[in-house]
């Protein structure tokens, strides 16, 4: 779509007003809207300005004027507003010296795909998430200096059989047996429907929707396959349009990976190929029906994985989920069919277009573009050094003995395990000027002065219960 497209489509549709989207180096997105009087074919070339400033890891104060510039190949209506709304997701850059700016998430993955075609590898990468997410009822938190707490309510949570309902109807998924039962015990078919047929009005192709494993409304929607910058940009508007179709119902959706103490966390298993000329390069002769290409990408992904973790599992929570002995893959090792493993070859089909690996350790409180763009850089440097996986395990991990377990490596432990194996494990990012050391650098100390050092220094609830008395 050309610049032009988008001013007809805005007349077609009578849009009212225009929204520009953009997404903070965290991962949140950002907009502010104009009248659709506003809209120019200019726009496309000079941008907007705002101030940087105010997004959070961006610019100082006194160097804090940016420009969005509108990518039309994103126009859509937005499907929430009052008032018919163009939505365009931008770019950001320099207005001073017009370069793309390297702290915006979008522009690191497009300089991903670049770095790709440039390595003659391939034309293309695929990524296929799976995100997880869970459909609340009601949230309450609070922290200050001599409290701190959190509550979580869901109709469907198993913790709620006994509460005065008038009727309680029972029907409430008991933990960890939350996957795929029929309604009345999912009692969320109807919402999750909703949010496909809204995904579909942007242009999301989905392949299927259903209750995941947890109690109190853990919910999965899968998206077709797309390559990395279209689907960073479906990630976004899924994670929109899932908490806004939430709130029509007067629900509310997080994507936080682990809410729910006792059940399962929320992961976001990634599913990615290479392809060249319109052929797959991941089917092969080799285990699993893969290719040595295939299998070199799986060895970069497992060499790197715990740099790839600060990422792919940004946040302290995500390694509430990250817990050795429990439902998520942190065993670095791979397998075909093996959910166990962090690496899985689907086997589902014998076709070559189909054969693809599945990275299970990511969770979907990461910002996509990044961690789409980190683990294809991984891959490609395995794919460059011919490093060699190692032999696939085949065995449920989870049953080896200690012997056989203290040989397999496994993921980071906590967001500071993973940002210090980032500090000492990141060169294979910074090929082709995907990610600068500046974004490194500033991605470190922002995780770690905002999130890991705050969380460090306050007790939790739990700990009064063990040391109160002591």
């Amino acid at each position: 779509m050309t610049p032009k497209d988008v001013l007809k489509l805005s007349k077609e549709k009578n849009a009212r007003m225009v929204d520009f989207k953009f997404l903070d180096f965290v991962g949140i997105w950002q907009h502010f809207s104009v009248p659709v009087s506003e809209l120019s074919e200019d726009i496309f070339e000079e941008g907007l300005g705002f101030d940087g400033s105010s997004i959070r890891g961006w610019q100082p104060i006194h160097a804090s004027d940016m420009l969005v510039i509108p990518d039309p190949a994103t126009a859509v209506m937005d499907p929430f507003t009052e008032n018919a709304t163009l939505s365009l997701i931008c770019n950001i850059v320099d207005p001073i010296t017009r370069e793309a700016y390297t702290r915006d998430p979008r522009n690191i993955a497009q300089k991903a795909e670049a770095y790709l075609k440039s390595t003659g590898i391939g034309d293309v990468a695929y990524f296929g998430p799976e995100p997880e997410f869970f459909i609340f009822d009601d949230i309450r938190y609070s922290q200050g200096p001599n409290h701190g707490y959190y509550y979580i309510d869901s109709v469907e949570g198993t913790w709620n059989t006994g509460r005065e309902e008038m009727p309680n109807l029972g029907y409430k998924p008991r933990h960890k047996e939350g996957y795929f039962p029929v309604p009345p015990i999912d009692s969320q078919e109807d919402i999750r429907t909703e949010m496909c047929l809204v995904m579909e009005q942007v242009g999301i192709q989905i392949e299927r929707q259903h209750h995941e494993v947890a109690t109190a409304g853990q919910a999965e929607i899968d998206m077709r396959f797309d390559s990395l910058l279209k689907m960073g940009d479906k990630l976004m508007w899924y994670k929109y349009i899932v908490k806004n179709v939430a709130k029509r119902w007067k629900k509310t959706v997080t994507f936080m990976p682990k809410p729910i103490f006792g059940d399962n966390g929320s992961g976001m298993h990634v599913h990615q190929s290479i392809w060249k000329g319109g052929k797959p390069l991941f089917s092969g002769n080799g285990y699993g029906g893969m290719s040595e290409l295939a299998l070199h990408y799986i060895g970069g992904i497992l060499k790197h994985a715990r740099a790839l973790n600060a990422f792919c599992n940004p946040g302290t929570n995500s390694y509430r989920r990250l817990v050795p002995g429990f439902e998520a893959p942190i065993n670095l090792a791979y397998s075909s069919r093996n959910r166990s493993a962090s690496i899985r070859i689907p086997m589902y089909s014998p076709s070559p277009k189909a054969k693809r690996i599945e990275v299970r350790f990511p969770d979907p409180s990461c910002n996509g573009y990044l961690a789409f763009a980190a683990m294809l850089m991984a891959g490609l440097d395995g794919v460059q050094n011919k490093i060699n996986p190692g032999e696939p395990l085949d065995k449920d991990i989870y049953g080896l003995s200690p012997e056989e377990l203290s040989k397999v490596p496994s993921a980071a432990g906590s967001l500071e395990e993973a940002l210090a194996a980032l500090k000492n494990d990141h060169e294979f990012l910074l090929k082709g000027d995907v990610f600068t050391q500046d974004v490194i650098d500033t991605w470190m100390e922002y995780k770690k002065e905002k999130e890991a050092d705050p969380v460090r220094l306050r007790p939790v609830p739990h700990e009064f219960a063990l040391y109160f008395d002591c």
